[in-house]
């Protein structure tokens, strides 16, 4: 197996070093440059071909990294280009021509050995063969060991509701620990995203795309870019204190916490969740995991590394279980029936996850996606050829507006202070 040091073309891929400092927390949100979605569909290919990914990979690993900046958030979108992916192609902890391997194959189900291939992509070639498995079987299942950051968990589950299935996706965070168990001194878990889609309204699917912590940890750090304060209870500092200033988390002065809140208001729903991800994305397979005799070295702040991560993919065919049914047709009275619950605040409709989300990937598919400023700086820095900056316009859309929170913001913000009530999704990557 080889790895790819760099880029093959020219150094114009190299990532460039941050130099603007974070806006101060409070401060005006940065403009905005609009970006046609196809046009950085293909920058974002140019960028992983260059990396010596085959082209047919490179363009499904930018269509799932671009899914993020289409349906919202940002935070697993191309931000992460030059913070994550660009660092582990270039240092091989990625291999871009890497051959995954089946190596236990029971019909139904298999177990896969990515070999460290880029997980955008691996994770929805495993998915299309969980729902080849599916449509044999009725159900696929497919384990995957030492995988790499995969994005959005619910651009995978996706996919299976794309063909009349639903999905199941999770994934741990490798060797990552970055949250506390309930009453414990030391990081020994990852943000452990889960997500799940199937079939509901025309061109409206159900996606639950979840982090089991209240919040990943991009969602903290893109608040941190933008000089965002956060809400109460995402945060906490050792004594349980929440903490509002995002930078505070890489510093090592605050913790996340997990959905649920404190251990007296549920906290462990959202550890359990985390530990049943560990259980089925990475035990199962033989991944690296979180509670590990290595988290007892840690010091108490984030410590650790997102290799050997492990995915879990799974597909159920609702026509092959109850074939003399009609699943979709009841799937959609269920979804329009909620969807006629008459609100509490008519400006605030009842929806399902997945339904903003769908509303704001045909909205931006029609006007062009919105790059922060400092994010279409770094990706003209690794040579993406983007309109420039002077078509900016200026948003002033922040961590509270419904365009831009998630279920799992919400479900936090909802057991920590019972303020919002929009229901929307889209959220995680395997960190």
């Amino acid at each position: 197996m080889t790895t790819s040091p760099g880029p093959a073309t020219t150094s114009a891929h190299t990532p460039k070093p941050a130099t603007a400092s974070a806006p101060a927390p409070g401060s005006a949100p940065s403009p905005t440059v609009l970006v046609d979605h196809d046009r950085l569909l293909s920058a974002v290919t140019g960028l992983f071909t260059g990396y010596g990914i085959p082209p047919g990979r490179a363009a499904v690993a930018a269509t799932a990294l671009c899914h993020g900046d289409l349906t919202g958030p940002a935070s697993h979108g191309v931000a992460n280009l030059s913070r994550l992916y660009v660092p582990l192609l270039a240092s091989g902890r990625a291999d871009p021509g890497a051959a995954p391997e089946v190596t236990a194959d029971l019909g139904a189900c298999a177990v896969v050995d990515a070999r460290r291939a880029l997980g955008l992509w691996a994770a929805a070639e495993a998915m299309e063969d969980a729902v080849r498995r599916a449509r044999r079987h009725g159900i696929g299942l497919v384990a995957v060991r030492n995988g790499t950051h995969f994005g959005c968990a619910g651009f995978h589950a996706a996919q299976a509701a794309a063909h009349g299935m639903i999905g199941l996706v999770a994934s741990n965070c490798g060797g990552q620990r970055i949250a506390r168990p309930p009453h414990g001194a030391l990081a020994m878990l990852g943000t452990n995203p889960l997500a799940v889609a199937a079939p509901a309204l025309d061109d409206h699917p159900f996606v639950l795309d979840m982090s089991t912590t209240v919040v990943p940890t991009g969602r903290i750090r893109a608040a941190a870019r933008q000089g965002e304060r956060l809400p109460e209870g995402w945060l906490e500092d050792t004594a349980g204190r929440p903490v509002t200033d995002p930078a505070a988390f890489d510093r090592g002065t605050a913790y996340l916490r997990w959905l649920g809140g404190a251990a007296d208001t549920g906290a462990y729903k959202g550890f359990g969740l985390g530990l049943v991800v560990e259980l089925l994305a990475a035990l199962l397979p033989g991944a690296a995991v979180g509670p590990a005799p290595a988290a007892l070295a840690g010091d108490g702040r984030p410590h650790g590394r997102d290799d050997d991560i492990g995915f879990l993919l799974l597909v159920i065919a609702p026509h092959r279980l109850r074939p003399d049914g009609d699943f979709a047709g009841a799937a959609q009275e269920m979804f329009r029936s909620l969807l006629s619950c008459p609100p509490l605040d008519p400006h605030t409709p009842v929806r399902y996850p997945g339904w903003w989300e769908a509303e704001r990937s045909q909205e931006r598919r029609r006007t062009g996606i919105p790059l922060a400023a400092g994010v279409h700086e770094e990706l003209t820095d690794l040579g993406l050829d983007l309109p420039a900056y002077e078509t900016a316009d200026v948003l002033t859309t922040g961590v509270l507006t419904t365009d831009e929170l998630t279920t799992d913001a919400l479900t936090a913000d909802a057991n920590a202070a019972g303020a919002l009530t929009a229901g929307v999704t889209g959220e995680e990557g395997a960190a």
